[in-house]
């Protein structure tokens, strides 16, 4: 195993534990149904913030499928397989997405298959090196594996402050 990953080794199977129990969150049926709650009613798809510089924003729904294209691509990259999603333009998902129930389904399936990935990782091979889903180098499949997690919480957060601007209080927030 090279050096250079040999301290992150230590830290590894906490890092994977998070991982794994926030995609596991993430995919719950509740939180999926969270998902679809925020999308009521099924014009909300389309809302980008319009006050400020919001120029080229995504839109919820495309943030949605943002989130799934780049889950798809990444998880596909841990699985050692070939995408079997169109990742689309800007990485927003098919072309074909356009209602709410289309966003939610191709959520849905992301995270299905996100869960295989994520149980494929085994003491045995999470060190092993994968072609970066983002580039050409060698990267560790799990650093693959924890995008998943991370950057649907990046994009959650920008997708709050979209919720919050139509008087939504996000699942997260809610006493």
């Amino acid at each position: 195993m090279p050096k250079k990953y040999n301290s992150a080794m230590t830290r590894l199977p906490v890092v994977l534990l998070f991982a794994a129990c926030g995609l596991t969150a993430f995919g719950a049926d509740s939180s999926t149904s969270s998902v679809s709650k925020v999308f009521d009613g099924a014009d909300k798809s389309s809302f980008a913030p319009t006050h400020g510089e919001f120029k080229g924003v995504r839109t919820f729904g495309q943030q949605v499928g943002h989130i799934a294209a780049v889950m798809y691509l990444v998880s596909a990259t841990t699985l050692g397989e070939k995408n079997p999603s169109e990742s689309g333009e800007g990485e927003n998902g098919p072309s074909k997405l356009k209602t709410k129930d289309d966003y939610v389904n191709y959520l849905k399936a992301a995270i299905a298959y996100g869960h295989k990935a994520m149980q494929s990782l085994t003491s045995q091979n999470f060190t092993g090196m994968v072609k970066s889903a983002f580039g050409n180098e060698q990267v560790p499949r799990v650093s693959m594996a924890t995008v998943t997690v991370w950057h649907t919480f990046d994009h959650y957060g920008q997708m709050v402050v979209y919720a919050r601007m139509n008087g939504i209080i996000p699942p997260a927030s809610r006493q």
